[in-house]
């Protein structure tokens, strides 16, 4: 039986780990690769469930006046319009508020359901972000870049090919995931600072169509080791996503290398575009994409997302502490 490898940074499984304190990716019982240290998902989400239970002892008092009230409530409201398993419509939706006995906490319970939306969505993206991040390390390491056996010299040499593509398109949505976490949490952020309190009908989210940009809004803005500090590794966050969402491409066409001597590829790379000391792009008028520094990305995802992690990790406990002091 063939032993299941641990994927490694530099694009080459191996079977042993020889020093613990290198990181690398291993698969679990559900087919994810995750790393061996520093994965802080778990965690984040137990805070969130913390944050949920918060908003609904807030909003009704207590957690036993909320599960009272959710006991004998139409389950329509905390699946219609977010949830493909409620086949309601959006006029069906409108009948059903408008036949609700007067006096009952619906409304409440609606606008409760919106905001743990919003923490859901902080708990979906952030297993998705690792999820991502372990399937370009497994393309890295296991699956060939050509689709056929090619004679390769010693030396460096580009690859593009789909595979090549696959492995660009994961590591882009990497990025795009992380600042959809930093929306989120700012929609969470404004919404605890300015949570509703008239029910007389379905009240509008105070965070709605606001964005990370809106950071200024919150009560944590510019908190040191929260998401809202101003620092390197969030802004090439939003430099790296808003690039990508606007050009496409971090390369004129995707490409890995591979490092061949003695006729083995002893390791594969992707290089990353150079950046400033602030994390913004090198720029040189319309030339945005220059590699001088030889920056492996590969190397050095991980502590991206486990930095990313520590952030948002300490985001999140402050502002659950902030329901008691708003």
């Amino acid at each position: 039986m063939q032993s299941i490898p641990y994927l490694s940074l530099n694009g080459i499984p191996v079977t042993e780990v020889v020093n613990a304190h290198t990181i690398y990716f291993i698969r679990d019982l559900h087919g994810v690769w995750y790393p061996n240290r520093d994965n802080h998902l778990y965690d984040i989400d137990s805070v969130c469930v913390e944050l949920s239970d918060a908003f609904a002892e807030c909003l009704f008092g207590s957690k036993e006046d909320y599960y009272s009230f959710l006991w004998s409530s139409p389950q329509f409201l905390s699946t219609a319009g977010m949830n493909s398993e409620s086949k309601m419509s959006k006029e069906d939706f409108g009948r059903l508020l408008q036949a609700l006995p007067v006096g009952a906490p619906s409304y409440k319970a609606l606008y409760l359901y919106d905001c743990r939306m919003l923490v859901t969505g902080i708990q979906e993206c952030s297993k998705e972000v690792m999820q991502l991040q372990g399937e370009f390390y497994q393309v890295l390491n296991l699956e060939e870049f050509y689709s056929h056996a090619v004679p390769e010299e010693d030396g460096v040499r580009f690859v593009a090919s789909p595979t090549v593509t696959k492995l660009h398109a994961l590591l882009g949505f990497v990025y795009i995931r992380l600042h959809s976490l930093l929306d989120y949490v700012t929609k969470v952020a404004i919404e605890i600072k300015s949570l509703r309190e008239d029910f007389s009908s379905y009240p509008k989210l105070a965070s709605k169509n606001l964005l990370y940009g809106d950071r200024n809004r919150t009560s944590l803005d510019g908190t040191v080791d929260t998401l809202f500090e101003k620092c390197t590794l969030l802004t090439e966050i939003e430099v790296v996503r808003n690039h990508l969402i606007h050009q496409g491409l971090l390369d004129d066409m995707p490409k890995a290398y591979r490092v061949i001597s003695n006729g083995a590829c002893i390791e594969k790379f992707v290089l990353f575009p150079d950046r400033t000391n602030d994390g913004r792009f090198d720029t040189f008028k319309n030339r945005t994409l220059f590699y001088g520094q030889d920056d492996k990305i590969n190397l050095r995802l991980p502590d991206v997302v486990s930095s990313f992690q520590g952030r948002l990790l300490n985001t999140l406990r402050l502002l659950k502490t902030s329901f008691t002091t708003e």
